[in-house]
């Protein structure tokens, strides 16, 4: 996992991220430490944990998730960017997960999808957001060995209010 993702994001003072993932690896602390220089919280769900020994900043909070049926806990529109590591394709009930996103997100925030290269089909992931009142979904390649949809949540469209 490299830095790139730092191009997508450029969190402002007070920002929060939610970032379900699945594995550890190198992208929670890159957030962390972009969210810790902005003044902000990451919201970290950890889909079936395996190392609960796991070290955070002191500006992550983290939940875990004890199997893909569930979805993580989070408050109405309390999170700027919603991130889905390796969780979506294995989620037992992917609109349920993209609603709970949704509804954690602020309006006009966004929601990244990421996904090791090849395990989703981007064209329905798309068709999944917009059905799901996600607007401007666009496959991004900036991070090796993954599939990367970004879309946002439009204020006053669909569900926005």
């Amino acid at each position: 996992m490299n830095s790139r993702i730092k191009e997508l994001i450029s969190p402002l003072p007070g920002f929060t991220i939610l970032h379900a993932r699945a594995e550890e690896d190198a992208l929670t602390p890159i957030l962390s430490s972009m969210l810790q220089e902005a003044g902000g919280t990451l919201n970290l769900a950890i889909y079936e944990p395996k190392n609960e020994a796991e070290e955070f900043d002191d500006n992550v909070k983290v939940q875990y998730v004890e199997n893909y049926d569930k979805v993580f806990r989070a408050l109405p529109r309390d999170n700027d960017i919603v991130i889905l590591q390796d969780v979506l394709a294995k989620h037992s009930d992917k609109e349920r997960m993209l609603k709970n996103a949704y509804m954690t997100l602020a309006n006009a925030a966004q929601i990244i999808i990421m996904e090791k290269k090849g395990v989703m089909d981007i064209d329905e992931v798309k068709s999944w957001l917009y059905e799901r009142e996600f607007r401007a979904a666009n496959e991004i390649e900036i991070i090796d060995g993954y599939d990367l949809i970004m879309a946002k949540k439009m204020h006053m469209w669909g569900n926005g209010l």
